[in-house]
């Protein structure tokens, strides 16, 4: 087993969990495995029904270095236009008025994900991120990632990357008077695992979602459920860059010492 290491953050993202076309399209406080395995399948090219079964092998950690802030976008479609013109209907006829939604994201917010999987599997899935057949988004199609999205593509073990050496986002407060942040002084982070870590069964506090993808078919989307692990790790304060900038250049140097590494580009869809 081998896996891969990618920092999705952005001015926005939005991870839905339990609304699907709804008047109000939430977020889940933490990129859902149907958003990530969304990710991969975009980026190998594959049909919106096909089988996802080629993904369960993936394990998925996720490090908080910043949950972000809730931010409610008051949304409207095809107002003011004649009946034929307003949004369609998954019936083919057309709703005839505005269609008015309240799109909740994450305001702000950065997350380290290790994907752990096969080793073949895994280089396949590299490839795919580095060179996409469809452009990676962050939960919806408006949030683009920063830069760098793939940290690391053949890590032996990158939930200790996580833990130990992968450059840490300051969690931040905003001061309205100066509007720079201001690092807390401790370096306590929440991981959320599919799998409790070792010796902490009895301490990790354990959360049931829907956000298993079956498929992401037009007219049969299917959603199971999986349980996760929510723990708090004390990291190295090492981690902690000072400044914005200074973190972009760690960020930048850490994959740039991946880079350097030749790597396959050819994977199958």
């Amino acid at each position: 087993m081998t896996g891969l290491l990618l920092r999705l953050a952005g001015p926005l993202q939005s991870w839905g969990e339990r609304s699907a076309f709804t008047a109000v399209r939430d977020t889940a406080g933490f990129p859902t495995r149907s958003g990530l395995i969304g990710i991969f399948a975009a980026a190998q090219g594959l049909a919106r029904g096909a089988s996802l079964a080629r993904y369960d092998a993936l394990e998925i950690t996720v490090r908080v270095d910043r949950p972000g802030t809730l931010l409610i976008d008051y949304h409207t479609v095809g107002g003011g236009q004649p009946a034929h013109l307003t949004a369609a209907t998954s019936g083919g006829k057309n709703k005839g008025a505005a269609v008015v939604t309240r799109r909740q994201y994450l305001a702000d917010a950065a997350f380290v994900v290790a994907v752990t999987g096969p080793g073949d599997q895994i280089t396949e899935l590299a490839a795919a991120l580095t060179y996409p057949h469809w452009a990676p988004y962050l939960g919806r199609r408006s949030c683009p990632p920063d830069e760098p999205f793939l940290l690391r593509s053949d890590v032996e073990d990158p939930v200790a990357e996580l833990l130990t050496n992968v450059p840490l986002t300051c969690p931040h407060i905003d001061d309205r008077r100066t509007r720079a942040p201001i690092a807390r002084p401790d370096t306590s982070v929440d991981f959320l695992w599919e799998r409790p870590p070792p010796g902490q069964l009895t301490t990790a506090a354990p959360l049931t979602v829907q956000d298993r993808p079956v498929t992401f078919a037009q007219h049969g989307r299917s959603h199971g459920k999986r349980h996760l692990y929510r723990t708090t790790e004390q990291l190295p304060a090492a981690l902690l860059p000072r400044g914005d900038r200074a973190l972009h250049d760690r960020l930048i140097d850490y994959a740039a010492a991946d880079a350097e590494r030749p790597q396959s580009t050819e994977y199958t869809a």
